[in-house]
């Protein structure tokens, strides 16, 4: 990590994932034009989460480098400011949503793409976007957390943001449902009403164990139990 300055390679993250999402969204995709549009899609909130995360890491970044060596206590506070919003998604959404993507995604693919990834995607998707969406979203989030300490909330207050956050997309596409008739997922579409309720929960469960191995990770690499 010491032959590239972590602010270089923030700056190329964010970079790669403007043009992942610039390369999806010119994607003529029948789903896109149907309710709700590609915000139906966990994968593409991720993205969004991503960049966005990405983008206030460079804003820190130059923040720092313009306050470096001023005492303007005004623009020391909004420096605290972004680092703190920085963190704070760090730990909330960039994280476990980003792990959760990628994990559920491939150990899905792997059992049957169909249930997840028809292969008529192929047609639409180039296998390289189709990576940058579901495979390098873990490298990246990594190295940022190798690269920069994050200062996570409270537990209390992180797993209930996390929790939030998975109850509203989980409300999201079961409204999506009942506007269209359609799940956003074809694998919904084989499971009971019984069966739908149990694995919403797994995945809610799921998403907040990811929120603690990220606690847990961070203050392995940076040591702050010590």
């Amino acid at each position: 990590m010491a032959l590239v300055p972590c602010q270089v390679l923030r700056a190329a993250i964010l970079l790669s994932y403007c043009s992942i999402l610039c390369n999806y969204k010119a994607i003529d995709m029948p789903a896109h034009q149907t309710y709700g549009g590609s915000w139906k899609f966990l994968t593409f909130i991720d993205l969004v989460i991503q960049a966005v995360f990405f983008g206030i890491c460079v804003l820190t970044d130059l923040s720092s480098l313009l306050t470096r060596g001023n005492d303007s206590q005004e623009q020391e506070r909004q420096l605290k400011k972004l680092i703190s919003l920085r963190d704070w998604m760090m730990a909330v959404l960039a994280f476990p949503v980003g792990v959760f993507v990628v994990t559920m995604f491939w150990s899905i693919y792997i059992y049957d793409r169909e249930l997840v990834y028809p292969k008529l995607l192929d047609n639409f998707i180039p296998a390289w976007l189709n990576h940058g969406m579901h495979t390098t979203v873990l490298p990246f989030v990594l190295i940022e957390m190798r690269t920069t300490h994050h200062q996570y909330p409270s537990r209390s207050c992180g797993l209930a943001a996390v929790c939030t956050f998975a109850v509203g997309y989980i409300l999201w596409v079961c409204w999506i449902h009942h506007v269209t008739g359609v799940w956003a997922y074809p694998l919904l579409e084989h499971l009971s009403p019984g069966v739908k309720i149990i694995f919403f929960a797994a995945v809610t469960v799921i998403i907040n164990i990811f929120y603690l191995v990220g606690e847990v990770l961070n203050n392995y690499i940076w040591d702050t139990q010590r």
